[in-house]
């Protein structure tokens, strides 16, 4: 099979295509024809290998997993002998998770992992760009800010894929949504149901005097300290990003019982528990109360030029990678 190799770290122009053995599926795992995936702004970070922290994980020198990515959809071409969840010719999405290897034709992965059935209402590129924004985005919400009907949030980073995610998400939770965005995005956040828009180009969303129950800054690029102001007496802020600071905060404002701040480790949640979310988010998809974000498509063979569009910083939602005519 042929698959989006890095053997280095380094620009957008490692990223090749190579011919790599066809993975076997073993009793209990399925093997996935994959007709699209993402390349998502960690994935860039990974390939860069940039941070040193992502090196302890990926290799310090070179890529111990030459083959990125994580989100998958596509067909199902073989079982093992003990699957019974799934058959030849389902239609899945799903994710390998940290482990990686999805940037690739063909994927293996157990059926007890995070694989659903399509709706077959959605493409498999909608399908697959569901995973780079909204598995991060609902557990923030719902489970760590337990976001409930009539409360305000600010989203910082609205047009990005986790941003576009919140946005959807917290108005479908029934909260009143006022997102953080650039200009050239307005039209779009307005377009996913923001109540109220503002452009950071124009005003500086930590000095509005406005207060909420949650800030959700989903790009890491604020902080608690400047987010305090606009904390009502029990809210919360969140943000994606992991940091010394955001710790400390955590465990300070947790003990003191102020406005909390607080960082949800969504990639660790169980492979049942994710799964849930995934058919949750596809069911939401297929009821047209969720609208999956694609900024740009490339084919296979526009691996780097993803990648390249990826580290911009720009994107609006998600960028796919597709592999076949069915994506």
């Amino acid at each position: 099979m042929r698959a989006i190799v890095s053997r280095t770290y380094g620009s957008p122009d490692v990223a090749r295509i190579e011919d790599v053995p066809t993975p076997i599926p073993k009793d209990i795992e399925v093997l996935i024809r994959n007709f699209a995936t993402v390349v998502s702004g960690a994935e860039s970070t990974a390939r860069k290998g940039d941070s040193f922290a992502g090196r302890l994980y990926f290799g310090l020198t070179r890529p111990r997993l030459p083959i990125l990515g994580t989100s998958f959809a596509g067909e199902v071409e073989a079982v093992g002998t003990a699957v019974t969840k799934f058959r030849v010719g389902d239609q899945v999405m799903g994710s390998v998770g940290p482990r990686m290897g999805a940037h690739a034709e063909l994927v293996c992965t157990s059926e007890d992992g995070i694989i659903v059935i399509k709706p077959s209402s959605l493409s498999f590129s909608d399908a697959v760009a569901i995973f780079d924004g909204a598995l991060t985005a609902l557990p923030f919400l719902r489970d760590t800010a337990h976001l409930t009907r009539g409360q305000s949030i600010l989203i910082n980073g609205a047009s990005g894929a986790v941003g576009t995610a919140a946005v959807q998400l917290a108005k479908h939770l029934g909260a009143v949504v006022t997102a953080v965005t650039s200009t050239a995005n307005v039209d779009l956040v307005k377009s996913l149901g923001a109540d109220h828009v503002i452009d950071y180009t124009k005003e500086n969303f930590t000095k509005s005097g406005r207060t909420y129950d949650v800030v959700f800054d989903t790009v890491g690029k604020s902080s608690y300290r400047l987010c305090r102001s606009l904390l009502r007496a029990n809210g919360i802020y969140l943000t994606t990003v992991v940091s010394p600071a955001i710790l400390v905060q955590m465990l300070w404002t947790k003990r003191i019982g102020a406005a909390r701040a607080a960082i949800a480790f969504t990639g660790l949640r169980s492979a049942p528990a994710m799964a849930q979310d995934v058919a949750y988010m596809g069911n939401l998809a297929d009821a047209g109360a969720y609208v999956p974000v694609i900024d740009r498509s490339y084919t296979m063979e526009e691996a780097s030029a993803a990648h390249a569009h990826v580290e911009t910083g720009r994107k609006k939602g998600s960028v796919v990678v597709t592999f076949a005519a069915e994506a």
